[in-house]
């Protein structure tokens, strides 16, 4: 179960950089549109993120604060909504699109600094 569990927080991890990644390139480009980059990392930050939450409620020193998950699962919705609704645009609005990025640093706070 252990292995399972780093295998799904690399994952996780890697959808972290895809997301933040793809949204740095395309706001250098000095275009703003969704990539497939943000696209898959915000379906992965949601998958994995639920794979990570789900098993560990057996209790223990290990288990999560329900708050937390609950805000990281919210804000990972919200992100991929954003995300999958402005995918087809050729351009998206500025304040959407930082709000996108925005919303990606909370969540990445909430998991380093929410003890």
């Amino acid at each position: 179960m252990e292995a399972l569990r780093l295998v799904l927080r690399y994952a996780h991890l890697i959808g972290f950089a895809l997301l933040l990644g793809g949204a740095i390139t395309q706001y250098l480009t000095g275009r703003i549109r969704i990539n497939a980059a943000m696209l898959w990392g915000a379906a992965i930050q949601l998958l994995t993120g639920i794979g990570l939450a789900a098993p560990l409620r057996g209790g223990g020193d290990a288990e999560p604060d329900p708050a937390k998950l609950a805000v990281k699962g919210v804000v990972a919705l919200a992100i991929f909504v954003m995300v999958f609704l402005s995918r087809k645009r050729d351009v998206v609005n500025s304040g959407h699109f930082i709000a996108i990025v925005g919303l990606t640093l909370f969540n990445a706070a909430v998991a380093v600094f929410w003890r």
